[in-house]
């Protein structure tokens, strides 16, 4: 982390507490902010969730919003712009981080428009997984006001680090992250189900087993495991991919891999992971029935 300044407790709001934004209100549960959430319109896990760590319920957006100098979005990324007009909406002015899997130009969008109602705008872009531990999840700050943001999580276990001025950036560092690590999981999802379609698995899995023996394992528990985000993942897929777009790069490599993720979106909230069949049979359009 990049501050150790003291920071009087606030009351910050959290929109909305996933299990990545759950671990995001803790660390700044940590140095002693009250951290509000909204229970109008979520699902009962979520309302478990929030219960979990002591989450204020504000009630409605209105009264979060009204209560809150800052706020802290963890959302789908198609939603980040929903979501900032709807807290515009509500006349609030204070700190708001958006720390959503969005493309530079849509931060910078989202920016300029809380600058024109009065609001400060912070970049945001997270870097692995829910925050539980030291030195497993980074969030990466940008703007002018990045690193009164980077204090609210001075007391960890939330890494921040402030990488500029330009909002933007952040996001920029984001994109091309999961562009990689997403990104190659997609197309190992589209290697081994076209190799099932041409029937060639067991043959791809033993010439993979040459170079180390537990690789045919190691592919199949990734491609099942990248289900239960598939859903989350096509929208960032497409921001990525517009991310290319701007940058002068072809953007096709990553709208592929949103269409390979909304193909196993269906399995999201699943209580065990699917096989590998189930995950080749919808990665293919296989019908069960």
């Amino acid at each position: 982390m990049t501050s150790t300044t003291s920071v009087k407790p606030q009351k910050v709001g959290i929109l909305h507490p996933g299990e990545m934004g759950l671990s995001i209100a803790a660390s700044a549960q940590n140095i002693g902010h009250a951290i509000y959430w909204v229970s109008a319109g979520r699902s009962q896990q979520t309302e478990q969730r929030a219960a979990r760590i002591g989450l204020i319920d504000a009630g409605s957006l209105e009264t979060l919003c009204q209560t809150c100098t800052a706020i802290f979005c963890v959302c789908p990324p198609d939603a980040a712009e929903e979501v900032a007009s709807r807290v515009l909406d509500q006349g609030f002015t204070g700190l708001y981080v958006d720390m959503n899997a969005i493309s530079p130009q849509r931060a910078t969008r989202i920016g300029e428009i809380m600058a024109a109602y009065g609001a400060h705008f912070v970049d945001g872009g997270i870097i692995g997984g829910p925050a539980w531990k030291p030195n497993s999840t980074w969030l990466y700050l940008s703007g002018t006001q990045a690193q009164s943001a980077a204090d609210y999580f001075a007391a960890g276990p939330l890494e921040t680090v402030v990488i500029g001025d330009e909002i933007g950036k952040a996001s920029a560092l984001k994109m091309c992250f999961s562009a990689y690590s997403k990104g190659t999981t997609a197309l190992l999802n589209a290697v081994i189900a076209a190799a099932e379609a041409l029937k060639v698995r067991a043959e791809l899995d033993q010439q993979w087993s040459r170079d180390n023996a537990n690789a045919p394992a190691q592919n199949a528990q990734r491609v099942r495991q990248s289900t239960a985000k598939a859903w989350r993942f096509a929208g960032e897929m497409e921001e990525i991919a517009a991310t290319f777009k701007a940058a002068g790069l072809p953007d096709g490599f990553h709208l592929a891999a949103a269409e390979i993720y909304r193909r196993t979106a269906d399995f999201k909230g699943a209580a065990t992971l699917p096989s590998l069949d189930e995950v080749l049979a919808a990665l293919l359009k296989i019908s069960n029935e």
